[in-house]
């Protein structure tokens, strides 16, 4: 079943690969039989769902977690169900797609006016003459 992002972006299930590895960190004898940890592959480089905008954003936002391929992996260990690690880590890549997929606004340059220039000017200057009143007295 394909996982959907937003109304354009929908990845198919073949974009997607997940593997079960055994977790570390506490856990008994649990940790050391079930593989509840999940590792989720999304091959950004190579979907077709993905606009060129998007995957070069999604690069720079997966930042570690790109591989050299083209791909976004994702490590999720926190609870002790399989089931919920996964839905964890879908969930994460939704985020980080769904991130990606913001288009962030573009910034406008700004010039300060002439009349703040010199009304800046002239506070400096004022507040020299203070300061230089402030010496002391010429007998």
């Amino acid at each position: 079943m394909p996982l959907t992002i937003t109304p354009q972006i929908e990845l198919q299930d073949w974009e997607i690969t997940e593997t079960f590895v055994r977790a570390s960190g506490p856990g008994g004898q649990n940790v050391n039989k079930v593989s509840s940890a999940v590792e989720l592959r999304f091959e950004a480089e190579r979907s077709p769902s993905l606009p060129g905008p998007v995957k070069t954003r999604l690069r720079r936002l997966a930042g570690r977690r790109w591989t050299k391929e083209g791909a976004v992996v994702l490590q999720v260990s926190e609870e002790r169900s399989q089931a919920r690690n996964r839905e964890i880590a879908r969930d994460r890549l939704v985020e980080l797609v769904r991130a990606a997929a913001h288009k962030p606004k573009p910034r406008v340059k700004t010039k300060v006016s002439q009349n703040q220039k010199r009304k800046r000017v002239e506070a400096k200057k004022k507040r020299g003459e203070v300061k230089a009143l402030r010496g002391g007295v010429d007998l």
